[in-house]
Parts: structure tokens; C-alpha cells; sequence
């Protein structure tokens, strides 16, 4: 595809490409959605159906209850769901129609130069906030931009049977304006077979999302270029320990941040095997249409804190069956909690639902089932980053 566009997710859901700005006017303000009907601005129409009403009241009624200078009402709302255009030419028709009625009927000027100056300085004024309004806009929609533009940076886009491996994924970040989190994953296809790599960093804000950027650099070169995957876990550990002293070089809080992360393989020349690597994390699960069972019980100490344990956890080579789905989800999962504090029966949940329904061993599927999941047992309300990630090798 060239040139701008939108990319429709798995789940429909719109993801920007490189050069669309995303749902935008023409001078960069966002529609108020509410306001639409069949795709068409309707925002016009509530200060519209307002100023005739008071033109018709006035006119309607008698002298002793002039409504005409409510007019200045008109522009004031206007300013609030308009755009500039549209705000300015509220206000030259509220001046216009206080004229107009002021001037009909036997009881003219009745409401005197006063009210006259009160309608010319509140359209003014409702112009200005206008401007004000559409400003601060204009920079919201900026910074949005710039998040999406970091977010697919550091999460770039995965095209479909990327390294040979059937996946799909969401992520959900706990901070939906700023839509990149601690949460990260990737796929690099190498000589050496398809590498995956998913992980929390600890904590949240900017230094966070520094720390999963460095992590997936250091994944991508040394997942391509390494034939052992143990060696790319040395690496990742590695990484981890010399960007947190670069942390306290600069004095800035995070020399002690470390990630959670799961470091998988699926070995270029072994149709039946998976490689794992556990800092940490949730034990990958093997869905299937037969149930669901953990990937490995083995499991190290979280990237950047190896030093505390037996260093560097053990790399496991595991069976895995042509129709089965690994699937990987982070704590933003496991750890969402419903009203009375209960945590996400995700084990119990899957088993159930796939007991009724084994198709939904497939990676799509999958990944919808445990989003709908936590996003119905949390209330909608997430608490951390939530990532899922469901694999399945072609």
C-alpha cells in the first residue's frame, strides 16, 4: 500500500499508517463525533434551532417580555461545539437578528443601544474562545499524533505469517491518551528461525517506555544475527544492565527497573520445537482443541536482576504440536481484578470456553477471547498495561 491510509486491525479496529493523521479536519481539529449524522457535521444545528426560537419568541410576545438580547447566547454556543468559521458567522447572524427583531413591530428599540452592545462584545468574545478552544485542539491532536507515532515505533506493525508464524495480538495501554506503555513485543525472523519476544517493564511513564524501545533494539539485531536463542537472552540481560547504569549516569530514577519478558524460538530446521526463555513472567500457555497446558514450569529472575539469582535462566526446549497456540499475556491479564478484588480466572475461563468451542484455539480467536475477557471481568477499567499475544507456527 502507498501513500496515506487506514490499516483495519484483526478486530476492525483502525490503526494509522505512516502519513495519515488520523480522524482530522481540514485545519486539524477533531469533529465532535456526537454531532454527526450519516458522517455529516450537524454542529451547526443546535445554535441555529437556537436563535430561531428566541427571534420567534420575541417576536411572539408581548412588549413587556423582550427576549431578544438572549441572542447573545447563540455564539457562546456555537464557540463550544463549532469551528472558528462557524462561530464568526454566528455571531455577524446573532448581531443581524438582534437588529431585525428589534426593529419589527410597533414596539421598536425597545430593548435600547445597551443590549445592542452586549450581543456585538458576547460575539466577540464567543469568537475568541473560539479561537482558544480550536487552539488547544489542534495541540491535543498534535500530541496524540506524536504518541501513535511512538507507539508504532517502539510496537511496530507485525505484517500476517511474519517469520512464519500465525499471530495475532492487542495491547491496551492503562494510560489511553498516551497509548504506549511498558508493555512490549516483537517477531524476528532470522536464519536461525522465527524469535518472539514479549515483556513488562517494570513501573510506567516515559522511562518505561525507554526501557522496552532499548530492549526491542537489542532484540531485533541480536534475534536476527545469533543462532543460539540462549545467546539472545545473554544479550537482552546485558542490555537491560547497561541501560539502567546509563539511568544513573543521568541521576534519573530507574537504576533499578528491570522487565519481565519471554524470550520463545521456533528452531529453522524442527517443525516440533519450541525454545523458551523465562525472565520472570507468566508461563507461556499451549492452547489447543484437546484444552490448554503451561509451555514450561521453569522460570529465572525478571531482565536486569540475574545477578541476585543463578544468573541467566534456562534456555528449554519444549514440544509443540503443529495445531497448538502459544499464548502470551502480561500481567495486565492475570492481574486485572472485578469489583470484590478478584483476580482473572484466565485458566479456568479459556478451559471452559474451549471445552464448548475448540475452534477457539486459533490465534485470532484466541486473542479476542482473553481482550473481551479482561476487559468484561476488569469492568473496562485497567489498572496496568494489558498485552496479548497468541502464536501458532505456519
Amino acid at each position: 500500500m502507498s501513500g496515506a491510509g487506514r490499516e483495519t486491525g484483526w478486530d476492525g479496529s483502525p490503526r494509522l499508517l505512516d502519513g495519515d493523521p488520523g480522524p482530522v479536519r481540514r485545519h486539524g481539529v477533531q469533529r465532535n463525533q456526537l454531532l454527526r449524522v450519516r458522517g455529516r457535521s450537524v454542529a451547526w444545528l443546535p445554535p441555529l434551532l437556537l436563535l430561531a426560537a428566541i427571534a420567534a419568541a420575541d417576536v411572539n410576545t408581548p412588549a413587556s417580555f423582550r427576549i431578544v438580547s438572549w441572542i447573545v447566547l447563540v455564539p457562546g454556543i456555537a464557540a463550544a461545539i463549532c469551528g472558528l468559521r462557524g462561530t464568526a458567522v454566528f455571531a455577524v447572524l446573532a448581531l443581524a437578528t438582534y437588529v431585525v427583531v428589534d426593529d419589527f413591530g410597533p414596539d421598536r428599540h425597545l430593548a435600547g443601544l445597551s443590549d445592542f452592545v452586549l450581543v456585538a462584545v458576547g460575539g466577540g468574545l464567543a469568537t475568541l474562545a473560539c479561537v482558544v478552544r480550536v487552539r488547544g485542539e489542534e495541540r491535543m491532536l498534535h500530541m496524540m499524533h506524536i504518541a501513535e507515532t511512538t507507539r508504532r515505533t517502539v510496537l511496530r506493525s507485525l505484517p500476517p505469517g511474519f517469520g512464519g508464524v500465525d499471530h495475532a495480538e492487542v495491547y491496551l495501554a492503562a494510560d489511553t491518551d498516551a497509548r504506549v506503555g511498558g508493555d512490549f513485543y516483537d517477531i524476528q525472523p532470522s536464519p536461525h528461525g522465527a524469535r518472539v519476544l514479549m515483556g513488562d517493564v517494570q513501573g510506567k511513564g516515559l522511562a518505561a517506555v525507554e526501557t522496552a524501545a532499548a530492549l526491542l533494539g537489542t532484540f531485533r539485531e541480536a534475534g536476527y544475527h545469533e543462532p543460539d536463542l540462549a545467546t539472545v537472552a545473554e544479550r537482552l540481560e546485558t542490555r537491560m544492565v547497561r541501560h539502567r547504569g546509563h539511568f544513573v549516569a543521568l541521576g534519573r530514577e530507574g537504576g533499578d527497573r528491570f522487565a519481565t519478558a519471554v524470550l520463545l524460538g521456533f528452531p529453522v530446521d524442527e517443525a516440533g520445537v519450541v525454545e523458551v526463555v523465562v525472565f520472570g513472567h507468566e508461563p507461556p500457555l499451549v492452547v489447543s482443541a484437546a484444552g490448554l497446558r503451561s509451555l514450561t514450569t521453569g522460570g529465572g529472575l525478571p531482565l536486569g536482576l540475574t545477578d541476585l539469582g543463578d544468573g541467566l535462566p534456562e534456555m528449554r526446549r519444549e514440544a509443540l504440536a503443529p495445531d497448538e497456540t502459544v499464548l502470551l499475556v502480561t500481567d495486565g491479564v492475570t492481574e486485572s481484578r472485578d469489583a470484590s478484588g478478584a483476580f482473572y480466572p484466565l485458566d479456568d475461563d479459556l478451559a471452559r470456553a474451549l471445552a464448548t468451542d475448540p475452534g477457539l484455539a486459533d490465534p485470532h480467536r484466541l486473542v479476542a477471547f482473553v481482550r473481551d475477557g479482561t476487559l468484561r471481568h476488569s469492568g473496562g477499567h485497567l489498572a496496568d498495561d494489558t498485552t496479548v499475544f497468541a502464536l501458532r507456527r505456519r
